[in-house]
């Protein structure tokens, strides 16, 4: 029986023998023999590196998922190292710019249209509103108008009335008419009779007759609807008793609240369109008769009145509107209105429009031109240079823009430094640092600033750049690269970001449910909010990208300051002028602490005050600066 050592040398003979053979016949090559796969060589494959195009920090040598936000990893192409495409600026393959969705834009000039979204309630026009009190001492005999809410006429009857005094004045008027029609005691006499609410028909009435009258009929000094009454029959009045007040209803006052923000956009004499609940898909119009000098401090806002005609009565005094004014805006914050060339505006009453110099057909006042109200009527001047909102990067008073340098050998994206002007819509009007035709990166922007900090270049959070480039560390599978730069600080920016009204009621449970973890000091809570927000969101966009740079914090304080404030700032301007359905009163907080004592603002359903920028520090720190009613409340007449 062969022993096992025997059987050992035969295998290894053969195997031996067959090597030789394929040695003498088969090229005299031996082929190394195969290794386990923990044992495998390093090969080209082995210096990829696979990352997430949200995150960049990670950095591993295999496909995976990442780690934060669970994207699927991508293949990075890192770039020649040696190829320097300048200080600010990084240059990436056109497979490297698809993975990374690098998307741009050219720049152009035009006068962009915005909407400005206003909320208010209509009311009297206090001009038409005319108080009837006793001009002498009388007792009602006869009330014609017995209850509020009649509609009347100019020199329609009221109440029939007696008045020994009145009756004396009628006395004194037919003596000076019998002794001389035409002398100064006559017109005294009328005069006095006038003062007391006669009209003169009344007084010619009584010269006619020539007789006293012993009672005697109140007439409407104007035509509306009696919306007071304060006598009854029987009753005595004395001088300066109020009995009725009536209201002219043929044009009303539209009481609308703007933002400061929303300021420059406004200019006396806009047309203002808007709609009520009671004529459902009708639009009205008027024009702003009067913007507010100052700032109402409890609601932050700046009172406007429009002036609306009614000249069928479908509009009634108290009804909630939504209004809107359409700005074409020039530059300087400036409104381009080509269509009031050469015009000339009342200064009380902006619907008295005229195509030359003149008076005020309806208080007499000289007309202004256009320009004087702040309109360019011209356009001779450029426009204004405008940019997507999602290509502007904000950290603290400086705002970057990427830019995709023109006639490069690969697609190369430098930041630049700009200055902004007014918001409009999804834009922002560039006051300096681009120009027409320049191509800026409208979604990316993240991921390259974020790439050239890794490369320790010059960037928006570190404007000076330093480091030095990060190697691959293959040790660890699982382990990120040691990078020179906080890891994150790609996405502390405050970014312009934009939310439309059909996401403000998916995103608004997610960020309350954001702001009460944080107010609890609980940093995964939070982030288990962020990942449910994202399941609405998606990953592509402005908001995905500071929610992705909240679920890559490591620190409450990371989350809170900025990328809690820069959501705050989001979600507080789409709410304010979004006319979306959010059934849940919001309430504006601010706390003057925050923001490295800047101060900072957030949003909550309820009035009990809970800081998450600070959590049990300082829970309580900070205060209610406004509330925005849920639509139904608005609707039933509570605006902000």
């Amino acid at each position: 029986m062969p022993t096992k050592t025997t059987i050992i040398t035969a295998v290894v003979t053969a195997i031996l023998g067959i090597l030789l053979g394929r040695w003498l016949w088969g090229g005299g090559e031996i082929p190394a023999p195969a290794l386990d796969r923990d044992e495998a060589p390093v090969s080209a494959a082995a210096d990829e590196v696979w990352t997430c195009s949200m995150h960049p920090q990670i950095q591993q040598p295999e496909p995976g998922q990442c780690p934060i936000c669970g994207m699927d990893l991508i293949l990075a192409d890192m770039g020649d190292p040696s190829a320097d495409s300048g200080p600010r600026a990084m240059s990436m393959s056109e497979s490297a710019m698809g993975l990374a969705d690098i998307q741009t834009q050219r720049l152009q000039r035009l006068f962009p249209i915005v909407s400005v979204r206003l909320v208010g309630e209509i009311d009297y026009d206090e001009t038409r509103v005319r108080s009837l009190t006793a001009r002498f001492p009388a007792r009602i005999d006869e009330l014609f108008v017995n209850y509020t809410g009649v509609t009347v006429s100019r020199g329609k009857h009221l109440a029939r009335i007696y008045s020994p005094e009145l009756i004396t004045a009628q006395r004194e008027l037919l003596s000076a008419h019998a002794n001389s029609p035409q002398s100064e005691f006559v017109g005294l006499a009328r005069e006095k009779l006038r003062l007391w609410d006669l009209l003169p028909e009344q007084i010619d009435a009584i010269l006619k007759s020539g007789s006293v009258s012993a009672s005697f009929e109140l007439r409407a000094p104007i035509g509306g609807v009696v919306v007071t009454k304060k006598i009854n029959e029987g009753d005595y009045v004395s001088t300066g008793q109020a009995m009725f007040r009536i209201a002219d209803l043929s044009e009303l006052w539209l009481h609308l609240e703007a933002f400061e923000s929303d300021l420059a956009k406004l200019r006396f004499g806009q047309e203002v369109r808007f709609t009520v609940e009671s004529w459902p898909g009708e639009e009205f119009r008027g024009r702003i008769a009067f913007i507010s000098p100052e700032v109402d401090a409890q609601t932050r806002t700046v009172p406007i009145r429009v002036n609306v005609p009614n000249l069928e009565g479908r509009l009634k005094p108290g009804m909630f509107a939504r209004g809107r004014v359409e700005v074409k805006l020039a530059g300087d914050n400036q409104v381009f209105a080509p269509d009031l060339a050469g015009k000339w505006i009342s200064p009380m009453h902006p619907e008295i429009i005229k195509d030359a110099p003149g008076d005020c057909d309806i208080c007499g006042m000289d007309l202004v031109p256009a320009e004087s109200l702040g309109y360019v009527v011209s356009d001779t001047d450029a426009p204004p240079l405008i940019v997507p909102s999602s290509a502007v990067l904000r950290t603290g008073k400086r705002a970057v823009v990427y830019v995709k340098k023109p006639n490069s050998e690969s697609p190369t994206f430098e930041g630049r430094e700009v200055t902004l002007g007014s918001i409009v819509d999804d834009a922002v009007i560039v006051v300096a640092g681009l120009s027409e035709g320049d191509e800026v990166v409208t979604n990316g922007a993240f991921k390259i600033d974020s790439s050239l900090q890794i490369r320790a270049k010059p960037s928006m959070m570190n404007p000076t750049g330093g480091g030095s480039v990060p190697g691959h560390n293959h040790g660890d599978a699982g382990a990120n690269p040691t990078t020179a730069v906080d890891p994150h600080s790609a996405h502390q920016s405050q970014a312009t970001i934009t939310i439309s009204e059909n996401d403000i009621v998916s995103i608004l449970p997610g960020y309350l449910a954001m702001q009460e973890s944080l107010a609890s000091d609980d940093l995964a809570a939070t982030k288990e909010a962020a990942k449910a927000t994202m399941q609405v969101t998606g990953h592509v966009g402005s908001i995905p990208d500071l929610l992705h740079a909240i679920l890559a914090a490591d620190t409450l304080e990371s989350v809170r300051g900025p990328h809690f404030e820069i959501l705050s700032q989001a979600m507080i301007a789409a709410i304010r002028n979004s006319a979306a359905d959010t059934d849940l009163d919001i309430y504006v907080m601010h706390c003057p602490m925050a923001a490295s004592g800047n101060g900072a603002d957030w949003l909550q359903s309820d009035e009990a005050l809970r800081n998450p920028y600070y959590g049990a520090m300082m829970l309580k720190c900070g205060e209610i600066v406004e509330h925005i009613a849920s639509t139904t409340d608005a609707e039933a007449g509570h605006a902000h």
